[in-house]
């Protein structure tokens, strides 16, 4: 998995884990790591830090984003309207890159809706929340601003709900997402680096950004989900994949019922199959 972009990929598997020391295996490895049970280097946002206003593009320039601890993670978001929805993102700190930041939008599963990730989250939060919190933490401490787009209600997204995709409301409110990352709606971003991940329906919802826009992902990380049309047991793969399919690599628990371990598997060995790069990790 040579060609894969390393950054994204080592900071979603350190994410997956654990809650352990943050270090910076095979990225920046010149920057200090953090040590569990204290303040990190991105130590600076208090805890109790408010959320900024909607709107608000950039806060406090200079000062790291996020705190470290060893049970709970503290990243205080920028919360944008979009099309009707709430946008919870952050960008690095850092000065920006002349043609951006490169970004990553992350996409919820059912029921835990962006505010469920970002501000303080502790290690005994629910489904993993904690660790997709520390993900935020570790993308923005690596250069990355980190999207994260509110699904129907915070609900679910409707790829596979069984509409066509262009009549759902999703389709109308990631148009007008992209439109506002290509206008500087949230910060410098570079175009050329946009990545996209999520889990369970946000993962199948990752898998919609290869169906339908092509070209736009520079990769793809898709957690305890399948193709875009699937749904749990009820997954039918198509013949042919998407051209021009990302980069993709799939992570998911061997013992998943409700998503079972074969749906993914499929897609990953037919992307493979047909000569697209991809991977999968149980």
């Amino acid at each position: 998995m040579s060609r894969f972009p390393l950054a994204v990929l080592v900071v979603i598997l350190s994410a997956c884990g654990t809650p352990a020391p943050v270090a910076n295996p095979g990225v920046d490895s010149g920057t200090p790591g953090v040590d569990a049970g204290t303040p990190g280097t991105d130590a600076g946002v208090d805890a109790g830090t408010t959320i900024p206003d909607a709107g608000q593009v950039v806060v406090d320039a200079g000062v790291p984003r996020c705190s470290f601890y060893d049970a709970k993670v503290n990243c205080p978001p920028v919360i944008t309207p979009v099309a009707g929805r709430d946008v919870y993102w952050q960008s690095p700190s850092s000065p920006a890159p002349a043609a951006g930041f490169p970004a990553v939008i992350i996409y919820q599963g059912s029921f835990f809706a962006p505010p469920t990730v970002w501000g303080e989250v502790a290690s005994s939060s629910l489904f993993g929340g904690f660790h997709q919190a520390r993900m935020h933490a570790l993308l923005l401490e690596r250069g990355y601003t980190v999207i994260t787009p509110s699904a129907l209600a915070g609900v679910a997204w409707q790829t596979n709900s069984g509409l066509p995709w262009d009549t759902t409301s999703d389709k109308a409110f990631i148009d007008a997402l992209l439109d506002g990352m290509r206008g500087g709606t949230f910060g410098p971003v570079d175009m050329a680096r946009v990545f996209a991940g999520g889990i369970s329906s946000g993962g199948y919802m990752t898998s919609r950004m290869a169906v339908s826009y092509p070209g736009v992902f520079r990769a793809l990380f898709i957690h305890s989900g399948s193709y875009a049309t699937c749904a749990g047991v009820a997954c039918i793969l198509p013949t042919t994949m998407p051209a021009q399919h990302p980069p993709t690599r799939f992570l998911h628990g061997r013992g998943d019922l409700t998503v079972p371990l074969y749906t993914a598997e499929q897609y990953q060995q037919r992307l493979t199959a047909q000569g697209f790069e991809s991977d999968i990790v149980i």
